[in-house]
C-alpha cells in the first residue's frame, strides 16, 4: 500500500491550497486506499485537527522543518502545495530547508507561476523547482512560462488540472420561469473584481426578468486579518449605491461541498471578473467548466487557455459595459436552449488524482530502481 505525504495549508484553514489538499487527500487515500499523512502548514502553531495530520510546518520556526520532514521519512512521496504566501521568510523561502531534510521523493505542485516575478521570487520557484523530484503545474500557460521565465529542467514537469467534484443535478426550476442566476464564489477580497459584476448589474435592467448575482463566500482570512471587511463593505455601499439590493446578494458565510455543489447547480451564469491578467489557477473556472456552466470572465490566464475553443465569452478587465454583454447575450442564448450535461471528466477528481498517483508511482519504480 503506498503511504503519501502531503505539505499544505489544511482544512479548517479555509483558503484554495487547503480546499486542494483535502480533495486530493479524499481521493487518493479515503477513496483510493492509499495510507495519507499531512503536513499542515500554519503561521503559528495550532491545535491538532484530525488523524491524518501527523505535524505542522509553523513560519519563523526552522526547527519545524526538521520535524515535519521526519514525520514524512517513511512515505513512498510527498505532495507539496507551492504558493509564495504560505511558507514563512521572503516569498515562502523557509519552503527550501524543509525541502532539503526530505528524504522521501516528492511532487511540488507550483499554483502561481508570475510573469514578473522579483529576483527573489525567481530565485525560490528556480530553486524549489530544482529541489523537487517532479513538478506539476496545472496549465500548459504555465508550463509555458516555467520554460520561457525561468532556469528550471522542463523534464520534471507534467501539466496536471485542478480537479473538480462531480456536480449533481439541480431540481431547482430554470430561469425560463423565475429570475435568472449569476454567481461568482470563493473567498473574497481585492483583485476579485466584484465591483465590476456589481457595476454591470446595474445595466441589466432592461432583461426580463432582471437576473440576480449572488457572491457567495467568506472574505480571504489573511484580507480579514489585515484590512478587516474593508473590502465587503465597499461592495455592499456600491450595492445600495445603485439601487440593486434586490438583485445583488453578497452572502458571507463559508458552504461546504455539498452547499456549494447546490449552489453550482442552480446558476444559470458563472461570472470571474478577476482583475489580473496573470492569473494561472483557478479553481472556480475549473468547476463551472466540469458542471458546464456557461461562464464570462476576464481575460486571465487560465480563463484564456480553457475558454479560448468557444466554452465561455472573455471580456476585458475592469470593463462593467462588456461584462454585461457578455451577461445578456449569454442569458438570452440560455433562455432558448437546453440545459446541458457535463462533458469534462478529465476535469473531475478521481481522474486528476488517477495523473497524480501516475507520478508518484514513477517517482517510486525510479527511487527502486536507483
Amino acid at each position: 500500500m503506498t503511504t503519501i505525504g502531503f505539505v499544505s495549508s489544511y482544512p479548517p484553514t479555509l483558503c484554495g491550497l487547503a480546499t486542494f489538499t483535502a480533495s486530493l487527500y479524499a481521493e487518493l487515500v479515503t477513496a483510493g486506499g492509499a495510507r495519507g499523512r499531512v503536513i499542515r502548514v500554519v503561521e503559528t502553531p495550532q491545535p491538532r485537527v484530525g488523524p491524518e495530520v501527523v505535524g505542522e510546518l509553523v513560519a519563523g520556526d526552522a526547527s519545524s522543518a526538521q520535524r515535519a520532514a521526519a514525520l514524512l521519512a517513511g512515505c513512498d512521496v510527498v505532495l507539496v502545495q507551492h504558493e509564495y504566501g504560505i511558507y514563512g521568510g521572503p516569498d515562502g523561502d523557509e519552503l527550501l530547508a524543509f525541502l532539503v531534510a526530505l528524504s522521501a521523493p516528492s511532487i511540488v505542485v507550483l499554483h502561481t507561476v508570475l510573469t514578473s516575478p522579483t529576483p527573489h521570487q525567481r530565485s525560490v520557484l528556480e530553486e524549489v523547482v530544482a529541489l523537487a523530484d517532479a513538478v506539476v503545474v496545472m496549465t500548459i500557460t504555465g508550463r509555458e512560462r516555467l520554460e520561457t521565465l525561468y532556469d528550471v529542467e522542463m523534464d520534471k514537469v507534467s501539466v496536471i488540472p485542478h480537479g473538480a467534484p462531480p456536480v449533481r443535478p439541480s431540481t431547482a426550476a430554470t430561469f425560463r420561469t423565475v429570475q435568472p442566476t449569476i454567481l461568482t464564489w470563493g473567498l473574497i477580497g481585492p483583485g476579485k473584481g466584484i465591483e465590476w459584476g456589481i457595476a454591470a448589474m446595474a445595466k441589466l435592467r432592461d432583461v426580463a426578468p432582471m437576473p440576480r448575482y449572488i457572491v457567495a463566500g467568506q472574505t480571504h482570512p489573511k484580507v480579514l486579518l489585515r484590512e478587516g471587511e474593508k473590502y465587503r463593505e465597499t461592495l455592499a455601499d456600491q450595492v445600495r449605491d445603485l439601487g440593486l439590493t434586490d438583485s445583488v446578494t453578497l452572502e458571507n458565510h463559508y458552504r461546504h461541498a455539498a452547499a456549494l455543489a447546490d449552489l453550482i447547480a442552480t446558476a444559470d451564469v458563472v461570472l470571474l471578473p478577476y482583475d489580473s491578467p496573470d492569473q494561472v489557477t483557478s479553481g472556480v473556472l475549473i468547476e463551472a467548466v466540469a458542471a458546464s456552466k456557461p461562464v464570462v470572465a476576464t481575460r486571465f490566464a487560465h480563463a484564456v487557455e480553457l475558454l479560448g475553443d468557444g466554452g465561455g465569452v472573455l471580456v476585458p478587465h475592469r470593463d462593467p459595459d462588456a461584462i454585461a454583454d457578455a451577461l445578456r447575450s449569454v442569458l438570452s442564448r440560455r433562455a432558448t436552449s437546453s440545459p446541458t450535461r457535463p462533458t469534462a471528466p478529465d476535469l473531475l477528481w478521481p481522474a486528476v488524482s488517477q495523473r497524480y498517483l501516475d507520478v508518484a508511482h514513477r517517482l517510486i519504480r525510479s527511487r527502486l530502481a536507483a
